[in-house]
């Protein structure tokens, strides 16, 4: 098994050639690298994402053996160490023939799953492609009950830092990263979000809610999906809303991104408007999540004929994504030289 994840810098000396690698090819000068990564410094130049790889690959690894399997598990990166070229030539040197590969995101888009795929692609052509693994991905969990009742537990969490008479008045607001326009039209991104928002808010019928967007980047000139979080914020408070849930439905884990954009930022806005805002917490390596990833892990298994099936379990009208990507599925946008967020999923 092969856990597929962003990367993320662990120290301040990690942070500008990390983002280096992830803007490799769109010429984004270092002086650019070096005004985002000062960023970086409100949290020591640690972006939390690879403790959370680390945990949920740990954690897979247990339920695994948990149910009796030794499947292997291996984890690689797609910007930062331990890079995804490396972890390949491992698991070729260990005589690994065959994989499931489970990317670290639950949605459908070119950054999200194709990028993925030609990561792995590209790795195994540097291994070798007639000694490197073949390998099948993992359907996207978006709404799968493994991914939607932990977020419902976080939401519900969330909801009671407030006095019990008040919680139906709270906005519960899903936060998204925003992608470029011409990109969420090659894919089922935006419906994927709004479904996993509305399967997430079902238990909740008294709060409104919303999903907007955050942590665009590139050229002004480019259009990427939207309302802007803070855009949005500032106009709920004009409306009189006055508690806000913030819900971080695009992402798996905390992570600068989240740290910055939602816990600073919004954070700040907020207070500076009088409003008061909460933020739920991330999926993380919650049980019922990783219980949920291992069956995801032992269907895809069982769809290649090599072991017993599960169910394909998937709430909602939407149904079960596909095991194997079609033709033109997620498809790469233009990309333009541009500069790149302060965190660019990180």
């Amino acid at each position: 098994m092969l856990l597929v994840a962003f990367g993320g810098p662990e120290g301040l000396d990690e942070v500008v050639p990390f983002l280096q690698n992830v803007t490799r090819g769109r010429g984004v000068p270092r002086e650019r690298l070096e005004e985002v990564g000062e960023h970086y410094k409100l949290f020591d130049g640690v972006s939390p994402v690879n403790a959370h790889s680390r945990a949920l690959r740990d954690g897979i690894e247990a339920e695994l053996r948990r149910r009796g399997s030794d499947l292997p598990v291996y984890w690689g990166n797609r910007n930062w160490h331990p890079m995804l070229e490396a972890t390949m030539r491992q698991m070729t040197d260990d005589g690994v023939k065959r994989a499931v590969a489970l990317v670290a995101s639950a949605y459908s888009s070119y950054s999200s799953c194709r990028q993925y795929r030609e990561d792995i692609d590209r790795a195994r052509a540097a291994v070798g492609e007639d000694r490197a693994p073949t390998y099948g991905k993992v359907r996207v969990f978006y709404n799968h009950p493994c991914f939607v009742e932990p977020m419902r537990d976080r939401v519900r969490a969330a909801l009671e830092r407030w006095p019990e008479g008040e919680r139906g008045g709270v906005r519960l607001v899903f936060t998204a990263h925003s992608i470029p326009s011409s990109m969420a039209r090659a894919s089922r991104y935006e419906a994927q979000l709004y479904e996993a928002s509305r399967l997430v808010a079902e238990p909740f019928a008294a709060n409104a809610w919303e999903l907007v967007y955050q942590s665009r980047s590139g050229p002004p000139h480019v259009p990427w999906l939207e309302p802007d979080v803070c855009d949005h914020l500032e106009r709920l408070h004009g409306a009189g809303v006055d508690d806000v849930l913030l819900v971080p439905i695009g992402f798996l884990s905390d992570h600068i991104e989240v740290m910055y954009d939602l816990d600073t930022e919004a954070a700040q806005l907020c207070g500076a408007l009088g409003m008061r805002m909460e933020r739920a917490a991330t999926v993380g390596d919650d049980r019922v999540f990783v219980s949920g990833l291992v069956d995801l892990i032992e269907e895809r298994i069982g769809n290649d004929g090599e072991a017993g099936s599960c169910e394909r379990a998937a709430l909602g009208c939407h149904g079960p994504s596909h095991d194997v990507c079609p033709e033109g599925c997620c498809a790469a946008p233009p990309r333009p030289t541009g500069r790149p967020s302060h965190a660019q999923r990180g």
